[in-house]
C-alpha cells in the first residue's frame, strides 16, 4: 500500500488517498475494511490487467463510482513505483468506462468524461445548510453545483453537515470565480462519510463545462480551498475533461490481509 499526497507539490498538501496494489481482487467486505482502517477520503484499488490496470474506489463507509485525486494517486505509485516504462496508463472502472491517465514529466493529467448538468431550484435544505442563497444551483449525476457569489464567500462558509446529509446526493460542490485563478471551489460530502474532501478530482467534471462557458476558454487553473489546498490545471473537450496536478508520495508499507477464509470475522 502507498499513500500519495495529490493535487500538490508540498508534501502534506493536497488530497491524501491510499493506493493498494493487488494481484486479483479481494473480497469487496475486505476492501471495504481496509478502507475504513486507512481513515482517508480514498483508497483506490488497482490490478494489473492486459491493456492497463483495473481500478475501484472506496471511501470509509462506501464504494463510489469515481474519483479523481485517488486516480491520480494511483498513477503516480504505477509511473514512479511500479516500474511503469509509458507515459499512458488506461485504467478500466466498473461505473465509469475506460479513463486514461498521461503523464508530462512530473504532471499527470487524467482524462475523465465530462459531466451533465441541470439548473435547478436550490433545495431549501441546501441555502439552509449552507447559511447563504446560490446565484444559480446545478444537479449533475452525483452531485449538486452550487454558485456563490465571491471567492470569499466560498472561504467564510461553515456548512450544516447534519443538513447537508439530508440531500439526495454524493455531495455539495460550492463554488465562485477566483482571484489567483480561474475559478475555486469546495466539496462537502457528509453523506459518503466526508465532511469536507481536501481536493475533489472528480467535481471538476462538473465544475469545468461550467466555468469554460461562463469564462468563454477552454484551459482554466482551479484551486480547491480547504485548509490543505489543491491546485489543477483543467481542460474542456466537448464530453471530456482532462485534469491535471502533481502528487507526492507520503509512505509505502504492506498490509497484513486477513485469511480470506477469515473475512466473516471483519
Amino acid at each position: 500500500m502507498y499513500q500519495v499526497d495529490a493535487f500538490t507539490q508540498q508534501l502534506f498538501g493536497g488530497n491524501p488517498a491510499a493506493v493498494c496494489v493487488l494481484d486479483e481482487w479481494l473480497p469487496e467486505t475486505i476492501m471495504q475494511a481496509i478502507a475504513t482502517e486507512n481513515n482517508q477520503s480514498e483508497t483506490a484499488f488497482i490490478v494489473e490487467n492486459e491493456t492497463g490496470y483495473d481500478i475501484r474506489w472506496f471511501t470509509t463507509t462506501i464504494e463510489v463510482a469515481l474519483c479523481g485525486h485517488a486516480t491520480l494517486a494511483a498513477a503516480h505509485v504505477i509511473f514512479h513505483s511500479l516500474d511503469y516504462s509509458g507515459d499512458v496508463i488506461e485504467f478500466q472502472s466498473v461505473y465509469s468506462g475506460v479513463l486514461r491517465v498521461k503523464r508530462y514529466n512530473d504532471l499527470i493529467a487524467l482524462d475523465f468524461p465530462a459531466d451533465t448538468l441541470e439548473q435547478i431550484a436550490a433545495p431549501a435544505v441546501l441555502s439552509e445548510a449552507l447559511g447563504i442563497e446560490p446565484m444559480v444551483t446545478y444537479k449533475g449525476k452525483t452531485d449538486y453545483m452550487a454558485v456563490l457569489p465571491s471567492e470569499q464567500d466560498i472561504i467564510n462558509l461553515s456548512p450544516d453537515f447534519a443538513l447537508l446529509s439530508t440531500l439526495d446526493a454524493r455531495g455539495v460542490i460550492v463554488t465562485a470565480q477566483g482571484t489567483e485563478s480561474d475559478f475555486v471551489s469546495r466539496f462537502f460530502g457528509p453523506q459518503c462519510g466526508i465532511n469536507e474532501d481536501p481536493v475533489t478530482g472528480s467535481a471538476h467534471t462538473s465544475l469545468t463545462p461550467y466555468w469554460a462557458t461562463e469564462l468563454g476558454k477552454k484551459t482554466l487553473t482551479a484551486i480547491q480551498l480547504s485548509a490543505r489546498k489543491g491546485h489543477l490545471w483543467c481542460t474542456h473537450s466537448d464530453t471530456r475533461v482532462e485534469i491535471s496536478g502533481y502528487a507526492v508520495l507520503y509512505m509505502n508499507g504492506y498490509i497484513n490481509v486477513p485469511d480470506i477464509q477469515q473475512q466473516s470475522l471483519i
